[in-house]
């Protein structure tokens, strides 16, 4: 690949992973991407950055429409696929509301439809400013406006009540690590909000729960049980997962999930757990 490409690949692959939610999908739009750009008049590109976001947003929101259809046959719920730190970058100008591709937000934009999401993202995470995003998808630039607005509040609406520093995310994900893996169930109790939600994506290929459970008793069971069911074969270790402190759980030595947190800075309102193993593969 050429070096105007080379150049632009990371700004184009955080978008194309934030668009599709994982790497494999990433790539394979960035290497249609870059197709194009091969076969592209350079004479005829003023802005080769300009030209390449566009064609990967374009892309990537056909990907993201066919995605959607193949996710409703999906085996219960669908979560991102997790990345080791460092495998997408943050833009620096990004605003607070976006300013990190974790788990928690990137599950969050999956109740966004492809241009909407699209438009977000180019706006909020990569400081695009409307008449840009217009053209980009062929809209008036007032229409924009209000998909972007529409895009923020839906977004907002699946965030933590505030903004939470580093520090306490961690210390509570270490006390929730010591009290799960112990299966102590007053413990996480005591952790979780009381609407507290849990939501496990398995793809159906190991054993799991199918559906979101909700409420801090029926979540703080589900940890007991399990840390009775495997007790002595499971090793819980904190780790780093799209940006932010994670758990990682390893059974008879082997990579078994990850798992993240949403919390208000005093609670635990919700946890994510990738157990496919196909999502799993970047972290082993």
């Amino acid at each position: 690949m050429d070096t105007a490409f080379e150049r632009h690949r990371e700004r184009l692959f955080g978008l194309a992973y934030r668009m599709l939610g994982t790497r494999a999908d990433a790539e394979d739009a960035l290497q249609e991407a870059w197709l194009r750009w091969s076969q592209a008049d350079r004479a005829q590109i003023r802005d080769a950055e300009a030209w390449l976001v566009a064609t990967a947003t374009r892309l990537c929101i056909d990907r993201l429409r066919h995605a959607q259809r193949e996710r409703e046959s999906y085996v219960g719920p669908w979560l991102p696929e997790p990345l080791p730190a460092g495998a997408v970058t943050t833009p620096q100008d990004a605003v607070e509301l976006a300013n990190d591709v974790s788990l928690a937000f990137l599950a969050a934009l999956e109740r966004l439809a492809p241009e909407e999401r699209a438009a977000f993202l180019l706006k909020d995470v990569f400081d695009y400013d409307h008449a840009e995003i217009a053209a980009l998808l062929g809209k008036s630039e007032a229409a924009c406006r209000q998909i972007v607005h529409r895009a923020r509040e839906r977004v907002r609406a699946a965030r933590p009540r505030r903004a939470v520093d580093r520090a306490t995310h961690r210390h509570l994900l270490e006390r929730f690590l010591e009290a799960a893996s112990a299966g102590d169930h007053a413990s996480v109790m005591r952790l979780l909000t009381d609407d507290a939600r849990f939501t496990a994506d398995s793809g159906g290929k190991v054993p799991s729960v199918r559906r979101v459970q909700e409420g801090a008793d029926r979540i703080a069971r589900l940890f007991r049980a399990v840390a009775r069911l495997v007790a002595g074969r499971m090793r819980w270790r904190l780790t780093e997962i799209n940006g932010e402190p994670a758990i990682a759980r390893e059974l008879d030595g082997r990579l078994h999930s990850v798992l993240c947190i949403v919390c208000d800075g005093e609670r635990i309102a919700e946890i994510l757990q990738v157990m496919n193993p196909d999502k799993l593969r970047a972290l082993h």
